[in-house]
């Protein structure tokens, strides 16, 4: 998964029903209400079998990987040992080489610290005092290092999105000294449903809107404490998530000041604690609210409130592991083209209605089968890439990103000659789609591949229908970006060939809601997989066109990641 919530993939076609489906959609008539750039183009959905890619073979991989076996497939755990080894194993199978190292294997060196949160904090002053409850409430947690942390009678601060963006001439740490402070800040970022398309990127999520920047600002400020006041519109995701994501073990990279830098406490609180802090510190929350997207934006005391509580921990520094194998190409072995899709999940936490495995069938065991699938097409083609292929599962996604932020850090292939990263996070088990939706549209050459490769498959490509979202920086992907590789995440999300875009969009929120990092993230065969069969083709298709050219994809004018890659480039 990527760390925002996915789209659901689920369909109600059982047994039989799929193939008298299939057989309905191989009648050009069913694609009459298409994009008109798909008009002329094929419209069934048989999707290349020749290639070794199957909805059946994807089947089999995710049942596997998303069996209770694999135990959620935590980082540290013996699910991540199986995870590993059974990848390993398949790349072995299909013939694929080790990195250069001679394993399979990249060492990722993490620290896990497992966080005990008081069960309670207190915010007293101003003839006030609030007790709020750990969970319900607020979490808390730290990447310090360190048996305990705590807050002792640390100042709050309200400090709007908590962003310093030269660029757009926004700072909201502007005049503010924090240190010793707790600052609470909104999240995502001024743009958000302003109606200003100049505000920020408008209704499209920046970085600055990530709460990984939130608490990256705040350790550069120097805080105390950082509360993110959780929202579920503009956070794309319910208070249920933060409490499965945020509680518990948590994974950080190893530092070389363990942590120190960080914040002693992280965390987020409730939209409806916020208002009571507001309300105690004689302030209107909404009036804040309102300011806090304004340019120039001062940031505030909140009413000489104080806030403590504490965490103990223990901690472990351990190694994890990315898997990696390669084809190498036959004419032009050093220019690469990386395929990654993360091979974790959430592993054993709290029970849902009896069951505490979180599989992560759909995020994010779909993406590696399909992954898989493709390691399998290109050793089974006639025709060998020219360029190598990498094939990357990489750990620590649900996490942050964790495994493809340390090898975009220390790369086991240059970056410089690195084409382009395809990324596959939890894809849609909905069946064949009509639409490719790219997430970060406009930003780069690779959206004229996805598109040429679509409109093979009788599909139109979109942007992503809800940038607000941030789904650019919420998977593997952005990892590569952030060094300057292009990369593309796209998959069918928002318009089922068979039931249309209402039917998808219910299903995509559905799961949301119900399954997106719960226990209930399970395998189903009432899934209809010729989606993520068809994705994979997709995928497949867009590599085996950038392993036969000379020419490196660029990124467009406007992109921010554009000069990073054109400096990379020129140091070679």
């Amino acid at each position: 998964m990527r760390i925002s919530p996915p789209f659901l993939r689920r369909s109600w076609l059982p047994g039989l029903a799929l193939a008298l489906l299939a057989a309905c959609q191989s009648n050009p008539t069913t694609t009459s209400t298409a994009d008109p750039e798909v008009t002329h183009a094929r419209a069934d959905t048989t999707i290349a079998p020749a290639s070794g890619i199957s909805a059946e073979s994807i089947g089999k991989y995710i049942k596997t990987l998303a069996s209770n076996d694999f135990q959620g497939r935590k980082p540290f755990t013996i699910g991540e040992e199986k995870t590993t080894q059974f990848i390993a194993d398949e790349y072995k199978k299909l013939g694929l080489q080790t990195a250069p190292n001679g394993s399979y294997f990249q060492a990722v060196p993490l620290v896990e610290i497992t966080g005990k949160p008081a069960p309670a904090m207190q915010v007293a002053g101003n003839g006030k005092s609030l007790t709020l409850t750990y969970k319900t409430d607020y979490v808390a947690f730290t990447e310090q290092e360190k048996p305990r942390v705590a807050l002792n009678k640390s100042p709050l601060v309200f400090a709007g999105f908590g962003i310093v963006a030269p660029e757009y001439g926004w700072d909201d740490y502007a005049g503010l000294d924090v240190k010793g402070k707790t600052v609470v800040v909104l999240v995502n970022d001024p743009g958000f449903e302003s109606g200003d398309s100049t505000l920020f990127k408008g209704n499209s999520m920046t970085y600055y809107g990530r709460w990984t920047y939130k608490y990256e600002e705040a350790a550069r400020q120097g805080a105390a404490g950082l509360l993110i006041v959780h929202d579920t519109k503009p956070a794309a995701y319910p208070w249920s998530v933060v409490q499965s994501s945020w509680s518990g073990a948590k994974l950080y990279p190893q530092t070389a000041d363990n942590g120190a830098s960080k914040p002693a406490v992280e965390g987020w609180l409730t939209l409806d604690a916020t208002k009571k802090i507001f309300a105690a510190a004689g302030k209107s929350y909404d009036e804040a609210f309102a300011a806090a997207h304004k340019k120039g934006f001062k940031p505030m005391p909140l009413g000489g409130l104080t806030v403590s509580t504490s965490i103990n921990n223990q901690i472990q520094r351990r190694t994890s592991k990315n898997v990696l194998a390669v084809l190498p190409g036959t004419t032009r072995p050093d220019e690469y083209i990386i395929y990654t899709a993360h091979w974790d999940h959430l592993g054993i936490g709290p029970a849902v209605k009896g069951d505490s495995i979180y599989n992560g069938a759909v995020d994010n065991a779909t993406g590696v089968a399909a992954l898989l699938n493709i390691a399998k097409a290109f050793t089974q083609a006639k025709e060998k890439p020219a360029r190598s292929v990498v094939f990357l599962a990489v750990t620590g996604e649900e996490q942050g990103l964790l495994g493809s932020a340390y090898y975009a850090a220390n790369p086991v292939f240059p970056l410089a000659k690195t084409v382009a990263d395809l990324n596959m996070d939890a894809l849609s088990v909905q069946g064949p789609m009509r639409d490719l939706t790219v997430i970060g549209y406009g930003q780069s050459e690779l959206d004229d591949y996805a598109r040429a490769a679509a409109k093979e498959q009788g599909r139109y490509v979109a942007p992503d229908p809800t940038p607000e979202k941030g789904s650019f920086f919420r998977s593997d992907h952005f990892s590569f970006a952030h060094v300057g590789v292009p990369a593309l995440d796209a998959s069918g999300k928002a318009d089922n060939r068979a039931h249309g875009k209402a039917y998808a969009k219910t299903r995509n929120e559905e799961y949301g809601a119900k399954n997106y990092h719960q226990p209930s993230d399970e395998y189903s065969l009432t899934w209809d997989l010729r989606g993520v069969e068809q994705d994979a083709t997709l995928l497949y298709r867009i590599g085996q066109r950038l392993a036969g050219e000379t020419t490196f994809p660029k990124w467009k004018e406007g992109s921010e990641f554009k000069a990073i890659r054109e400096k990379s480039l020129a140091a070679e």
